[in-house]
């Protein structure tokens, strides 16, 4: 969907506060050890704590992604309900209900749930955590309703009905029916550091790479029961709001805290969970917020994608200590690749950032899993396979009626 905590009244920007300026979560500040200063820290879920408001300036921001632990990381991922048999969307609520689990929560669209692990030092566990909560999706199901991981839905042609809340009241007021069509799925990697100037580095350079990850990542062919000829539509759909697709250039901290103030103060947001890009500094977690990806139809597929982030952001932190990463690149140039990406998916071209040469995105993505690789405790090989033999492809041959109830059975796998 269009943001993570859409059903959830956020009080991460408020636009009454007398100054006109966003606010932000001091619930995730850690002292310099690691520990939690109050809330939930390592191995406590994303989102569950209450948000403690106070004025939001480059000071604050920087206090907040200073003191986060350093190579933490944590999921959400979004996931749609369907009935099995006609394959249409279903309620998700008696399904959250059943689960019981604060980590598995409603979405806008009354179909969508999200599944938000805990924060974790090893990337694995964190699979773990989720492949753990897909089983128990699919469990509260029974025979009739089944939890798919689809970034679109395949089928469904128009508007899907949203939750009955006063936020989604006033994103329709603002948005219209637009925020009705974005039934999109994906799954967001939050990634920590410790050191709020790294934190920038690493933003930058894995702005870059989001072509690069969405190729990997890309496993929606289909809308409306038919063929698209694109490797993921899904950002097609997303682009029909604002603030979406590669993020601006953040000079520094004093540029983010002006930015999202311009914006909370003439109204043209409610809060900064609307700050919708594929890339973003999360003002609750104090994390970079990768939301480029494609939700995956497997566990085993997030789990590939999921580590190779995680080895990547280790890397660049590595080389923002020394001084090596380089200056950022201009977002129409990202962009172009973006949009080769989302078409052509690995068996396309990407181009230089800095030379303009055009390279096949399969040996892009290749150069990059070698340098990642040692940052990667049980390897990349299964990103590897995932280049030579992209899901989409799979997909594509089983076509938008007989991918639904494949989708269904490999949710758990």
């Amino acid at each position: 969907m269009a943001d993570a905590k859409s059903v959830r009244p956020s009080t991460s920007v408020r636009v009454g506060h007398p100054v006109g300026a966003p606010v932000i979560d001091r619930n995730r500040l850690q002292d310099s050890t690691g520990t939690p200063t109050s809330g939930p820290g390592v191995d406590a879920p994303l989102g569950a704590e209450r948000l403690d408001a106070g004025p939001l300036d480059a000071a604050t921001l920087q206090s907040l992604f200073s003191s986060t632990v350093p190579g933490t990381v944590g999921f959400e991922e979004e996931l749609l309900v369907v009935h099995r048999g006609s394959w249409l969307p279903a309620d998700a609520a008696a399904v959250v209900a059943e689960i019981g689990d604060p980590r598995v929560k409603p979405e806008l669209p009354a179909c969508q749930l999200e599944i938000a692990t805990s924060v974790h030092r090893d990337v694995a566990v964190a699979v773990d955590e989720l492949r753990t909560h897909r089983a128990l999706l699919a469990a509260a199901c029974g025979p009739d309703l089944a939890v798919i991981a689809a970034p679109v839905h395949p089928l469904l042609d128009g508007p899907t009905a949203l939750l009955s809340t006063a936020r989604a009241a006033d994103l329709g007021a603002r948005y219209r029916q637009v925020i009705e069509r974005q039934l999109v799925s994906s799954l967001q990697v939050h990634l920590a550091f410790g050191n709020a100037d790294c934190t920038l580095g690493v933003y930058h350079a894995l702005r870059d790479l989001l072509p690069e990850l969405a190729a990997l990542g890309g496993a929606a062919p289909f809308a409306a029961g038919r063929d698209t000829g694109l490797c993921s539509v899904r950002p097609v759909i997303a682009s029909e709001l604002p603030r979406q697709g590669i993020p601006p250039i953040i000079a520094s901290w004093e540029q983010l805290a002006g930015d999202l103030a311009w914006l909370v103060r003439g109204g043209a947001v409610s809060d900064t969970s609307e700050w919708w890009w594929e890339l973003r500094p999360h003002l609750r977690y104090g994390t970079l917020e990768l939301r480029v990806l494609d939700v995956q139809p497997t566990v085993d597929g997030t789990s590939a994608v999921a580590r190779l982030v995680h080895a990547l952001a280790a890397r660049f932190a590595e080389l923002h200590h020394l001084g090596e990463l380089q200056p950022p690149a201009p977002t129409w140039r990202i962009a172009e690749n973006r949009w080769a990406a989302l078409r052509d998916g690995v068996r396309g071209e990407l181009l230089d950032l800095r030379t303009g040469e055009a390279r096949p995105a399969r040996r892009c993505l290749h150069d990059l899993i070698d340098a990642a690789e040692s940052y990667a405790p049980d390897g990349l090989d299964d990103v590897r396979a995932m280049v030579e033999n992209p899901v989409v492809e799979h997909l594509r041959a089983l076509g938008p009626e007989r991918v639904m109830p494949w989708l269904a059975e490999v949710f758990t796998e």
